[in-house]
């Protein structure tokens, strides 16, 4: 895994997730009006997580799958050492799910707590304005997209934006490999 991809965070509008280092805690944090995104895409539609829960993003090379996890838990790898539990939310949010695992992860974390999320593709970074995110439908079946908050309009697209706290309730659905992350 000598080019696998991290978060870089650039001072430009959009910029691509890959590069030699991971983001600095300061670089992440918002300035006044302005927030720090991972722009990603999850089965074909337009996601963003707010960058100061991204550590990385590495492409998977190999998944481990453990007996009895729940659906939303894939299996888990080895990152430098390091086990990850990885997630593919395709099918909480709605998504189709094909049979082919998801070729890249971003590592989000909250608290002391870590887990993969499985991505189509190596993510942007995009420093974004907060007039430019929009309430939450709120229609539809209960629970349809738990973990998206709030709507990001970004240039022409529209994506949900996900919240890292509501990402890991809806992982710890009986769960025990993550205190192992």
């Amino acid at each position: 895994m000598s080019d696998v991809p991290t978060i870089q965070a650039h001072s430009s509008d959009s910029t691509p997730a890959h590069g030699p280092s991971s983001p600095s805690r300061s670089s992440a944090a918002s300035i006044e009006g302005t927030l720090r995104m991972c722009v990603l895409t999850l089965g074909g539609e337009l996601f963003a997580i707010d960058l100061r829960h991204v550590s990385e993003v590495f492409e998977v090379e190999a998944v481990t799958v453990v007996p009895s996890m729940p659906g939303l838990l894939t299996g888990v790898t080895n990152l430098r050492g390091t086990v990850i539990t990885l997630v593919d939310l395709r099918g909480s949010l709605g998504l189709p799910v094909t049979g082919t695992v998801l070729p890249f992860a971003v590592v989000i974390r909250h608290g002391s707590r870590q887990v993969g999320m499985l991505v189509d593709h190596v993510p942007e970074i995009h420093t974004v304005s907060r007039e430019h995110l929009l309430p939450a439908m709120q229609a539809g079946p209960a629970g349809a997209r738990p973990c998206v908050s709030a709507v990001l309009r970004l240039d022409e697209r529209l994506g949900g934006v996900l919240e890292v706290p509501q990402v890991f309730a809806q992982v710890d659905g009986g769960s025990a490999i993550l205190s192992i992350a």
